[in-house]
């Protein structure tokens, strides 16, 4: 025998003294489980005696530590199948768990506006859309089953917010939680468009209704948030858990390229200076000059809502002798300046929501008494409400161009001026990274902070 190998266990078969119990392991079996000292003489078996094999082995030889037919023991002294151990064993193994711990996605939405993307995203991955029945009872609660099993799975929540916001949440968090309760390993939300992202900042006496939503999504049992183009990125700060916010930007910078003739003569404009940064990005990656719109009324979060306003001023207040504090200047806002020549030019302007078109109406009428002769308004998220269309129609913006993170569909029976572009594939490509355990890098491909 050679040196170092385990001498084979006895074959249970022989009616010899292997094939009695005994309260002393084999030899062989102290070796598998350290009870074989390096010593000269008889070999040392522990004080504790392991407890005889259960099962008696197949009497097959395997090439498993000398043991037969694929079976060994264990380290508590029982018998067990070890084939799982080779090669072709364990990958067996993992097929047989990938295939138990699949993925499914559902919509958090019956209506077939806002079923539009899930049923797009799902067709990409080649999966089927999963059995759920949503739906408002007559008093108004917001009622969700789940019409298949989830034990195991990774579930992805599709849920695109409509102008009902609010029972869309419900809608969400109440299908989270019957995930949570029907055992599923993973439940990831893939929502779009992440509703009230415009209140991540105090104002004044109200409240921080971003981070309100964020604990409530991890109560509800979310673990991990898909969303695109947030409001402010640093909403990503209120969750608990990994938030993946993608971007819509390269789908409109394609939209440009292949939909807009003579994009070259284009400039890149942003109707406010908070939108600078933003506009920055397109014309650098476009090769574009770039205007700013300076001076329009507008309400930005900065002038009202970081609560330095509060508590309001009091007449006549006490103030502490020989305490004087600088008088902070009121604003006051100049005139209207377009910064950038949009002369004989196609004219852009980017912003990531389109919600009250007021402040696009004015821009664009500004660059057309500036000299641009064709007007474009492109965004991330058409929320559209209110009278938008109508005023997008009677307006001098040429086109509008917005992706299908918001169901805009009747909007776009009333305006023709609106138009989509689809992010599905975007969106399918993260729900397959993240269930397969990649890396999402690729999503994020010559993505900076500032965009």
């Amino acid at each position: 025998m050679a040196a170092g190998a385990l001498p084979p266990p006895p074959a249970a078969e022989n009616g010899g003294r292997a094939g009695r119990r005994s309260s002393r392991p084999p030899l062989w079996a102290a070796a598998l489980t350290g009870g074989l000292q390096p010593e000269e003489g008889p070999p040392h078996v522990p004080l504790t005696p392991f407890p005889p094999p259960l099962i008696p082995p197949p009497a097959a030889p395997s090439p498993f530590l000398g043991c037969p037919g694929g079976w060994g023991l264990t380290a508590a002294g029982f018998w067990a199948d070890t084939s799982l151990r080779s090669p072709g064993g364990l990958h067996d193994a993992l097929a047989m768990n990938a295939a138990r711990s699949g993925y499914r996605v559902f919509s958090a939405n019956s209506t077939a506006a806002c079923t539009e993307l899930a049923k797009r995203i799902t067709e990409r991955l080649g999966a089927e859309l999963g059995k759920s029945v949503v739906y408002q009872e007559t008093n108004g609660e917001t009622r969700v089953e789940i019409k298949e099993s989830v034990r195991g799975q990774d579930i992805f929540i599709i849920q695109t917010i409509p102008r009902d916001v609010n029972t869309a949440v419900m809608e969400l968090l109440i299908m989270a939680y019957a995930l949570k309760t029907s055992c599923a390993r993973n439940i990831i939300g893939v929502i779009p468009y992440f509703p009230y992202s415009k209140q991540s900042k105090m104002r004044k006496r109200g409240s921080i209704v971003c981070k309100l939503l964020a604990s409530m999504l991890a109560k509800a049992g979310l673990t991990h948030i898909i969303t695109m183009d947030l409001h402010q990125k640093e909403i990503q700060g209120f969750f608990s858990f990994p938030v993946d916010n993608l971007r819509a930007s390269p789908f409109l910078i394609q939209y440009i390229q292949e939909e807009i003739p003579d994009y070259r003569n284009a400039v890149i404009v942003a109707k406010s200076p908070d939108a600078a940064k933003r506009a920055q990005s397109y014309a650098e990656r476009l090769r574009l000059g770039l205007a700013v719109i300076h001076g329009e009324a507008q309400c930005t979060e900065q002038d009202m809502d970081d609560g330095r306003h509060s508590p309001p001023m009091v007449k006549n207040a006490t103030v502490h002798p020989g305490l004087e504090l600088p008088l902070m200047m009121a604003k006051e806002k100049p005139p209207i300046t377009v910064v950038g020549d949009v002369g004989g030019r196609i004219a852009i302007i980017v912003d990531d929501i389109i919600d009250d078109v007021e402040s696009f109406v004015a821009a664009a009428e500004i660059l057309k008494e500036r000299g641009a002769y064709k007007i474009f308004v492109m965004a991330t998220h058409g929320l559209l409400s209110a009278d938008a269309p109508r005023l997008i129609e009677e307006s001098s913006i040429d086109e509008v161009v917005v992706t299908n993170t918001v169901p805009h569909e009747v909007q776009k029976l009333q305006c023709p001026k609106i138009k989509t572009v689809d992010i599905s594939l975007i969106l399918s490509e993260a729900i397959r990274r993240i269930h397969n355990g990649e890396s999402m890098a690729y999503l994020f491909r010559n993505i900076t902070v500032d965009d």
